[in-house]
């Protein structure tokens, strides 16, 4: 069966990253298709979107934001457009390259393939497979899933992992509306979620390479969100049971293009 696959990438100033992401995705085996999320770029990011719709005419897709408003609100406005459009498979991903793009058929075959309902491009799961990362950053990341796992019990050893393939199964299953953080701590929520309502997940193994080009968008401030994010889910968890969402209304947060 062929599947429809969309690929959604937020972005905020990648404009020496975002055409070469687009030809490699565009040049893959199984016809993905992309969705850029641009918060309002002024180093013209989504005009080299445009430009390029031109020549994926029915592949490339655009929604502009008028400010940075998180990656997590990003991903929602992504996840609503894609249910909406009735994609089958709806993958994460970065536009600064640390995630290869090649490494998609491997999440979507975990998927499609073996039966998982999300799979989780994981930097953690055949030992430390991060290239270029200083050291202090790279244990920051390794504790933060081992705490993560502590707090939670969510068996994932790479928890606060961005590449990530969805089968439309568990975004119709999330009440989407209910996602609280933005940061970080999105990507940790979504896990847990995921795992609470029952949904199968499978870690694959890939390996993360820093970005060579751009700027990270990393602070303090996304770094604490994750911190204390992590002790109100299991909390919520514990007064509010997770349940699968019933709804099939999907509200858009942001105009289309």
């Amino acid at each position: 069966m062929d599947h429809r696959k969309l690929v959604i990438i937020p972005t905020y100033n990648e404009i020496e990253n975002i055409s070469d992401m687009i030809q490699t995705v565009m040049d893959l085996e199984g016809n993905f298709e992309l969705l850029i999320i641009d918060d309002g770029s002024p180093d013209g990011t989504a005009k080299v979107v445009i430009d390029l719709q031109d020549k994926f005419p029915d592949r490339l897709h655009l929604v502009q934001r008028k400010a940075k408003l998180g990656l997590g609100t990003a991903y929602i406005n992504g996840f609503k457009w894609a249910l909406r459009k009735g994609y089958d498979y709806i993958f994460e991903m970065d536009a600064d390259f640390s995630h290869d793009p090649n490494d998609l058929i491997k999440l979507y075959k975990a998927c499609a393939e073996e039966g998982f309902d999300m799979s989780i491009g994981s930097r953690y799961i055949t030992g430390v497979n991060v290239v270029n990362w200083p050291m202090g950053r790279v244990l920051m990341s390794y504790f933060a899933s081992v705490y993560v796992k502590f707090i939670t019990g969510l068996p994932i050893k790479d928890a606060t992992a961005g590449f990530k393939c969805y089968h439309k199964s568990v975004l119709q299953g999330i009440n989407l509306d209910e996602i609280r953080f933005i940061g970080y701590a999105f990507q940790i929520e979504m896990k847990f979620t995921a795992w609470k309502l029952g949904f199968q997940i499978k870690e694959v193994p890939i390996i993360f390479t820093d970005r060579t080009k751009g700027t990270s968008k990393m602070s303090k401030g996304i770094f604490k969100e994750a911190v204390f994010g992590v002790i109100w889910m299991k909390v919520k968890s514990i007064f509010s049971p997770y349940r699968i969402n019933q709804s099939e209304s999907i509200e858009l947060d942001s105009p289309l293009k």
